[in-house]
């Protein structure tokens, strides 16, 4: 096979399915069938927008970065063996020999390629490449959305990672999509005591009581300051102003707030409040060495991905899966199947 089909935005609300050449394997690359991708609010946001913050879609850009499939060819220096195995593909590679790479910060490399950011192609595709430490192998109790959402679980276990939640956390997550979702799964397998989840959506809301939340608020009836709830970490999902302000009011002292949600450049903070309870605030950009943990979770039945999945599009119908969000609020998350 010499050719593929692949989805390309080319333009704001212009997704078309193209016919590309199959990529070739660089040295040190595997070429990797995708079977199984997420939709991601983030291909959403470049389809109504064309951009996010500084990255503008400025040529015509394949979508797509939660991804996984099996390798079926590899480039020079790469062990011939790994043909047929099945991996989740981890969507950023950086240079590997910049301060921030040796520091293992990875995912703040300047020179970090990621999939589907302008200008790097992503993974809705038939095959793509990449550097054969970011394939990462699966076990065959792995699904392929689940292997696909292994992405997004990372953002979750980072998130985590952030705030220090451990045995004894009291944790408020706001926000339940599906970064919320998982937030809130890893939160219970880190040992955390209460997880309370705000949301207005009350589908998502019983799915976060079903996936280890010990409560849930409907922000809709109850705001977060009536709630009585004082936790000493906030995951911040949402992305929204308000919701992160009236947040960042409930920590308790020395409180940790990890802002995980694409906000607004001009939210404002409480600083007062920040400042007299000595409130550690962090941002979060994607993830570094996660892979392992969230497929240990993922393997183990500690984070169940699959139960997130709410619909399944073949890639001819790429824009579909694109909009389901805002037309059912039933919807979690859509997999887009390359194969089919």
């Amino acid at each position: 096979m010499t050719t593929m089909q692949a989805a390309v935005l080319r333009g704001i609300k212009d997704l078309a399915i193209e016919e590309r050449p199959v990529p070739a394997p660089e040295p040190g690359e595997v070429l990797v069938q995708i079977n199984a991708v997420g939709v991601c609010g983030s291909d959403v946001h470049y389809y109504e927008h064309g951009r996010i913050g500084d990255f503008v879609l400025e040529r015509p850009m394949v979508l797509g970065h939660e991804s996984g499939g099996v390798i079926v060819g590899v480039g020079r220096g790469v062990d011939a063996a790994r043909i047929g195995q099945r991996v989740s593909v981890e969507p950023g590679v950086p240079d590997l020999t910049c301060p921030e790479c040796l520091a293992g910060r990875y995912n703040l490399c300047p020179a970090m390629r990621f999939f589907a950011t302008p200008p790097i192609d992503g993974s809705l595709a038939e095959f793509v490449t990449v550097h054969e430490s970011f394939a990462h192998p699966v076990p065959e109790s792995l699904s392929d959305d689940a292997a696909a959402l292994l992405e997004p679980l990372s953002v979750g276990v980072w998130a985590n990672r952030k705030g220090q939640v451990s045995a004894g956390s009291r944790v408020l997550i706001t926000g339940a999509g599906p970064i919320g979702l998982v937030a809130t799964q890893c939160a219970r397998a880190f040992g955390a005591a209460e997880i309370v989840v705000a949301d207005l959506n009350p589908h998502r809301l019983k799915l976060a009581a079903d996936l280890g939340a010990t409560a849930t608020l409907n922000v809709a009836e109850t705001s977060l300051g009536d709630a009585g709830f004082e936790p000493t970490v906030l995951l911040e999902c949402s992305g929204h102003p308000g919701a992160t302000g009236d947040a960042l009011r409930t920590l308790t002292r020395a409180g940790r707030a990890v802002l995980v949600g694409m906000g607004d450049d001009g939210l404002p903070l409480p600083l007062g409040y920040i400042q007299s309870r000595e409130i550690e605030v962090t941002g979060t950009f994607r993830y570094a060495n996660t892979w392992p943990t969230a497929i240990a979770l993922a393997a183990s039945g500690r984070v169940d991905l699959d139960a997130l999945v709410t619909g399944h599009f073949p890639l001819a119908d790429s824009e579909a899966a694109l909009l389901v969000g805002e037309r059912d609020p039933h919807a979690v998350k859509s997999v887009i199947n390359p194969q089919h």
